[in-house]
């Protein structure tokens, strides 16, 4: 990422908080007249201690060297959480020292995490920081579809929860497709020009404009969490809680347990995975969808 565009992405992450953030969440009187759902530059920069045009030059992308102060103040501003504050310094680090160039390594799973995934009695799989899916274990397989049914390019979550059938699997899926797209967001910022990053997002780009809408709201997650409803065609509903842990070698991986009341869903479907004789899943599994930057 050179300096300018570092300083252009962090601009149009800031634009993208401004707009998302009312007056009443930072508990400000939204004021008669008011023509806009979110805050006005000129309250940003006066929440943050900062001229309305400095700041207006940061939204542009024509200040590429603030302070780490100055962004702590905007953070603050703004009310950013960790994830956020992180993304903002990261991309500030960016602006003013560029990287000479990338530097990427092939995303390996490690034997731990291979035998992790065979041990558990919960769906498990594991995904690159572009959010392939690397290994999964027949729980989630049968939960959410055979990554082995799909093409090795498309087996990546979001080009999944993106499909046209998508809802009939994942109620859930607009909910589901924010979080993921937080992540992207996140492992984009680290190399931007990152080829599987661009063809992932290339892909969805042409395929949905419900994309192309959130993927415009500059979201950051570092994990996804929290409840999810996946309608198996057998079972019928489960009701889960996701989790991401992180995985030596930049990998990620999901795990999904039942909320109180559908622990009779998971037996459900441990019995219907139980019968079938699979090989293991070998360890040093590498990305067939790219490599990522270290």
């Amino acid at each position: 990422m050179t300096s300018e565009s570092a300083a252009r992405e962090l601009g149009l992450f800031l634009r993208s908080r401004r707009e998302q953030t009312t007056p009443e969440q930072l508990g400000l009187e939204p004021g008669p007249r008011r023509r806009v759902a979110g805050l006005r530059r000129e309250e940003v920069a006066a929440l943050a201690g900062l001229s309305t045009d400095y700041y207006q030059r940061m939204e542009q992308g024509r200040n590429s060297r603030p302070s780490d102060a100055i962004l702590d103040s905007i953070a603050d501003a703004l009310d950013f959480d960790d994830v956020e504050r992180s993304h903002l310094m990261r991309l500030a680090q960016e602006a003013r020292n560029p990287p000479a160039g990338p530097r990427r390594r092939a995303v390996r799973v490690p034997r731990s995490a291979i035998a992790l995934l065979n041990a558990t009695e919960l769906p498990a799989f594991i995904v690159s920081p572009h959010l392939d899916v690397l290994a999964w274990n027949p729980l989630a397989a049968e939960l959410l579809g055979d990554p082995e049914e799909l093409p090795p390019a498309e087996r990546n979550v979001l080009l999944t929860l993106f499909r046209d059938d998508a809802l009939v699997r994942f109620p859930d899926c607009r909910a589901m497709a924010i979080e993921y797209i937080g992540m992207l967001r996140t492992a984009v910022a680290e190399d931007p020009e990152h080829p599987r990053a661009i063809a992932v997002i290339g892909a969805l780009s042409v395929r949905s404009a419900e994309f192309r809408a959130l993927w415009a709201r500059h979201d950051v997650r570092d994990r996804v969490h929290g409840g999810k409803t996946i309608r198996h065609p057998r079972i019928g509903d489960i009701d889960l809680e996701w989790d991401a842990y992180g995985v030596a070698g930049g990998a990620s991986m999901i795990v999904m347990s039942p909320r109180p009341g559908h622990e009779d869903r998971l037996r459900l479907l441990f019995a219907l995975v139980a019968p079938v004789d699979r090989a293991p899943l070998t360890d040093d599994t590498r990305s067939t969808a790219g490599t990522t930057r270290g």
